[in-house]
């Protein structure tokens, strides 16, 4: 049985969807949402959960929109609309909105408008999170190490800038979808990636982060099931989340892949995922999420680090650095042609990426660039780059990884 928490988020798009669908005005449908749904949280529990929670969801949440449109001095304006608002049987009465789309529409169309290109990406995760995935704009804040008050105005900016930018409650066009749906998928992505290596703080990992983003994912994969990039990313990670497990010591440590245990790796994630992606990949064209999905599976069959197929790792990437070129690919690369070819050919690779002002304050390229180094036999040159990146990076479960293996060298040439 679902628990509450389970049930607002699902509900959660659901309701949002057909207020804003009836009503418009987004930015308050969504506020009054996150107050019915708060209102919820705090009754569901001790009151138990009602006979329909959407229904009930609707009506409070279309009370509260009547107390907005009034406190706005919009009574003469709103009389109509309001006294139109069709009542709680009526609301929840299969077939009494006959114009009515079915829900996975408005899910869909909530992910659209909340990736709208006039939102900073930021803040189309903050938004993403809250009207689609339900959370309040505590728990996000929490979830990305900022206080409240900075979330809410991100938030709020994202709100007023759709509204300004006259957006409807609708799909887009046929012919912006593609490039829409490119921007839900970075939007997710980047949630997951959020989560499974925080960017700062003192954990490694957000799991609250990745499971929502898997959550809302495998939701968007219900709604558009033969299209591949949505495939993809879903196996993308569910391959990759099947190893939480092995990527930390319980002191919070970091464990790099090649010494993780592997019996720690979650097989059902790593089952479906890969049957995910092999049926996709049968389909015909290939994009950069499906081809992610096909190196992670490739890592996930490995039985040791040995029995890892590295030139089949090598030529996906080499394919993935023509269909979405950019350096993170390229140092990827390098790390499996290294494998194949020799330290010293990753770290020729990684030397075409030392002007690219994108990689100027990733640690990730000294952390790769070290740890060749060190391959080689390098150590005071190694050294040197693992400080270099335990000083870039803002993770202190990485930052004490890195400052280990300088300190290991350091050991080993004294």
């Amino acid at each position: 049985m679902a628990t509450v928490e389970e049930l607002l988020r699902e509900l959660a798009p659901q309701v949002l969807g057909f207020l804003a669908r009836r009503h418009g005005q987004f930015d308050l449908c969504e506020d009054a949402v996150q107050e019915a749904l708060l209102a919820a949280a705090t009754q569901w529990p001790t009151d138990g959960i009602p006979a329909n929670p959407r229904g009930w969801l609707i009506t409070v949440a279309g009370r509260k929109l009547t107390d907005q449109f009034r406190s706005e001095n919009a009574r003469r304006r709103r009389e109509d609309a309001v006294a139109s608002m069709a009542g709680p049987d009526e609301l929840v009465t299969p077939g009494a909105d006959h114009d009515r789309p079915p829900e996975s529409d408005d899910t869909l169309t909530l992910l659209f408008l909340c990736c709208h290109p006039a939102v900073t990406p930021a803040s189309q995760v903050a938004l993403t999170l809250r009207a689609v995935g339900g959370l309040t704009t505590a728990e996000i804040a929490k979830a990305f190490m900022v206080p409240e008050a900075t979330m809410a105005p991100r938030i709020s900016r994202a709100k007023k800038s759709i509204k300004a930018a006259g957006s409807r409650f609708v799909l887009p066009p046929e012919e912006e979808r593609a490039d829409r749906l490119r921007v839900v998928l970075q939007v997710l992505y980047l949630i997951f990636n959020e989560g499974y290596t925080a960017s700062s703080g003192p954990e490694l990992q957000r799991v609250e982060l990745t499971a929502e983003a898997i959550r809302l994912t495998r939701l968007l994969y219900q709604l558009l099931p033969n299209d591949g990039e949505v495939a993809g990313l879903l196996a993308l990670m569910l391959l990759t989340d099947a190893r939480r497990a092995a990527r930390s010591r319980p002191d919070g440590s970091l464990v790099p892949i090649d010494e993780q245990d592997r019996s720690l790796w979650l097989r059902e994630p790593i089952d479906e995922g890969a049957a995910l992606i092999l049926r996709t990949l049968a389909r015909g064209e290939v994009g950069s999420y499906q081809l992610q999905a096909a190196i992670a599976a490739i890592h996930a069959e490995a039985q040791s680090p040995e029995d890892t197929d590295w030139p089949q790792i090598l030529a996906l990437y080499q394919l993935l650095e023509k269909v979405a070129p950019n350096p993170m690919v390229t140092l990827n690369r390098a790390i499996a042609l290294a494998q194949v070819e020799g330290p010293q050919a990753g770290l020729d690779l990684l030397a075409t990426l030392d002007d690219d002002n994108r990689m100027t304050d990733n640690h990730r390229l000294d952390a790769v660039r070290a740890h060749l180094l060190e391959r080689l036999g390098k150590l005071p040159e190694a050294r040197t780059h693992y400080l270099a990146a335990a000083r870039r990076t803002t993770s202190l479960p990485e930052q004490r990884y890195l400052t280990a293996k300088a300190a290991a060298i350091s050991t080993a040439t004294t």
